[in-house]
């Protein structure tokens, strides 16, 4: 689903650029470089706001890309996620168990299974392959056994490989026959179908550990 999304917005951005053009990068890039500090902080700001909303964060990514440039734009877009987890993950914990679990449902219960089993290593895993939906980690991981400091460290690490993926597709989209946006393209794939094969895995585990669980009731 997340490729599907990922090819029709390519597509819808094709269309657009054909009806009324494309503008240049190095002149949005000027532009925005005008505005200098403030104009990150407030793109920051927008992302985080973003992140506590369930809003589509990747085209944020690719926007960063078009406008700050790869590294400046992977960086922003990184600071951006870890501040924006963090606020869902206190806000989590503000609003009890009951609140979030109506907003997640199964997820809640998910996510605390692999918190108590792997601890930081579960929000590594959730984080780089897509088995729980970003906003959805960010508020009910404030309500399992994970701490703070593992939560955001989790984060950093895990959101990494998505990220400058994003990035990469809106720095290099103007060259899809570029390296760098091929390199974006298959790892974005990647970490596409890994997460499938995962959660495949993680469903037919937990099927077959269903009925073991009765026969050992019973």
């Amino acid at each position: 689903m997340r490729f599907g999304v990922l090819v029709a917005l390519l597509l819808t951005a094709v269309a657009v650029a054909l009806r009324v053009g494309v503008p240049d990068p190095e002149e949005l890039r000027s532009t925005v470089a005008q505005a200098g500090t403030t104009g990150i902080l407030l793109f920051i700001a927008g992302y985080v706001v973003c992140t506590l909303l369930v809003l589509p964060k990747g085209v944020l990514s690719i926007g960063a890309g078009i406008a700050f440039g790869f590294l400046p734009g992977a960086v922003i877009v990184i600071i951006g996620a870890i501040l924006g987890a963090s606020a869902a993950f206190v806000v989590g914990r503000w609003l009890g168990r009951d609140a979030v679990e109506r907003m997640a449902g199964a997820h809640l219960a998910r996510l605390d299974t692999l918190v108590t089993r792997y601890g930081f290593a579960a929000i590594v895993l959730v984080r780089l392959i897509p088995l729980i939906p970003f906003t959805v980690i960010n508020y009910t991981a404030g309500l399992t056994s994970i701490g703070f400091r593992s939560y955001a460290l989790g984060t950093a690490v895990g959101i990494i490989p998505g990220t400058l993926a994003y990035v990469a597709l809106g720095a290099f989209g103007t060259s899809p026959t570029s390296w760098e946006f091929l390199v974006a393209i298959l790892v974005f794939a990647a970490l596409t179908v890994g997460g499938a094969l995962v959660a495949r895995r993680h469903r037919a585990s937990t099927r077959v550990a269903e009925p073991a669980a009765g026969e050992v009731g019973s």
